[in-house]
Parts: structure tokens; C-alpha cells; sequence
């Protein structure tokens, strides 16, 4: 059974309003009012683009944003490098080198 558009848009609306009520009113960084306001949101809004394209075949320009901290730190350590600049140019002869102590310890 699918669900009609509009109860599902009035969801979204309502846990819009939850969510800056709960931001306006935070009591610190990990406020878990605003926590659970946020997943609420997130949910609201996926069973609204669920229910739209059910009943119309259409979806929002909207995404909902993933909070991955890991995926983040990712793309962070890759931005502190410069194509030209970072890199070090090895010498041969410095490769060769370091084959050479490679090979001693064998």
C-alpha cells in the first residue's frame, strides 16, 4: 500500500518545524533533541520522495546528506596535497641505492 504524497508532505513539513525548533534550541554540540530531530527530518523527507515517486513517478532535487566522519577524513587528507609540489623527485641513483640496502637484509 502506498502512501499518499500529501500525508507524507505534511511529515516532512512537520519535522522541518521539529528540526529548527530543536536547533533554535540546542543545549550544545551534541544535543540529542537536535540529533533526533535531524534522523526524524532525514526520514521525513525519504518516506515524502518515496511516496512521490510512487504516486507520480517524479522525485525533488533534494538529497539527503550522509554523515560519514570517516568519509570526510578521507577527502580532507587528499586536499593537503599539490600535484607539483609535494611530490620529492627520486634520483636513480638514490633508488638504486635502497635496492641495494633492500637486498642486503635478504
Amino acid at each position: 500500500m502506498s502512501t499518499d504524497p500529501r500525508v507524507s508532505l505534511e511529515a516532512l513539513i512537520s519535522a522541518l518545524q521539529e528540526h529548527l525548533a530543536a536547533a533554535t534550541n540546542k543545549r550544545g554540540d551534541d544535543d540529542p533533541a537536535l540529533e533526533h530531530a535531524y534522523y526524524a527530518l532525514a526520514d521525513a523527507f525519504e518516506g515524502y520522495e518515496d511516496a512521490l515517486y510512487d504516486a507520480t513517478g517524479e522525485v525533488t532535487p533534494l538529497d539527503v546528506f550522509e554523515d560519514d566522519d570517516d568519509e570526510d577524513d578521507d577527502e580532507d587528507d587528499f586536499d593537503e596535497f599539490d600535484d607539483d609540489d609535494d611530490y620529492d623527485e627520486l634520483d636513480i641513483d638514490d633508488e638504486d641505492a635502497l635496492d641495494d640496502e633492500d637486498n642486503s637484509d635478504e
